[in-house]
């Protein structure tokens, strides 16, 4: 009997401190197209010992995973989703972490004719008045979102029959769409680099204030789940946003371009 005792409380303490060395992450699709994750992970374990396991899903995804409970820590990029996740309870020590760019991009032929615009609500407006094929993310992302910020913007619905793609797939997915069907897409800048020798597609739009992406890591709140691991978490949010996680980042590069800049504060 004092056998089976000792055996019990040995394992319920490997099954505690395998869960305590595990954070489970919820994030973006572009986070892990663009080999980012794979990048600082290992640094951040080598750093503290802890495997951090992903799922890399659309923003929206990964907020409700998030609120389910299912993962200990969240790393997104649309604000007001994020300002939402926390302000309703699911979310505590939401940081600023990084920040990237937007990007309109097209087949070279350009059909819309919208190369070196700098409005990009007014060049969505022009592709859509030209008919040309659009492939939309259509899957709630952060991506997903500031395509239909912009739509607003410029006034239009986003629907013509056989041109509008709503593929409710990752950005990965969209960008060989949009290159097989010589049309357009809204991406992030880093996985349209880390996706350059896939595709013929080039940047049409770029630099406007409406195409800045600014990622946030957000702990799950563990008064609303209480068996997460929170300590986990923080120690992660802790290193994202410490002076080695962000010299972390900004040392990532793909094809000697810099991807993601820090912005810790």
């Amino acid at each position: 009997m004092i056998k089976r005792i000792v055996f019990a409380l040995a394992t319920l303490l490997c099954a505690a401190t395998a869960q305590a060395q595990t954070v489970r992450m919820a994030t973006t699709t572009s986070t892990a197209n663009t080999g980012l994750l794979d990048y600082l992970l290992p640094k951040f374990r080598s750093r503290t010992g802890i495997t951090v396991q992903y799922v890399a899903v659309g923003t929206g995804a990964a907020l409700k995973i998030g609120e389910q409970g299912d993962a200990d820590v969240v790393l997104v990029h649309d604000r007001e989703s994020e300002e939402k996740f926390v302000a309703a309870g699911f979310g505590v020590k939401r940081r600023d972490v990084m920040y990237n760019d937007f990007v309109i991009v097209g087949a070279p032929a350009d059909p819309a004719q919208i190369r070196g615009m700098k409005d990009a609500a007014e060049a969505l407006k022009r592709i859509r008045a030209a008919g040309s094929a659009f492939v939309s993310r259509g899957d709630r992302s952060g991506t997903h979102l500031r395509e239909l910020q912009l739509w607003r913007a410029a006034g239009v619905e986003p629907r013509w029959e056989g041109y509008y793609l709503s593929i409710g797939q990752g950005m990965g997915t969209a960008l060989i769409m949009a290159y097989e069907k010589r049309g357009y897409t809204l991406t992030d800048r880093g996985t349209y680099l880390a996706y350059l020798k896939k595709t013929d597609l080039q940047i049409m739009v770029e630099g406007d204030s409406r195409l800045n992406n600014p990622y946030s890591v957000i702990a799950v709140n563990p008064s609303r789940h209480p068996r997460i691991n929170h300590a986990g978490a923080t120690r992660l949010i802790d290193w994202l946003t410490s002076d080695e996680g962000q010299r972390a980042i900004a040392g990532y590069k793909v094809g000697g371009a810099q991807l993601f800049f820090p912005s810790a504060k």
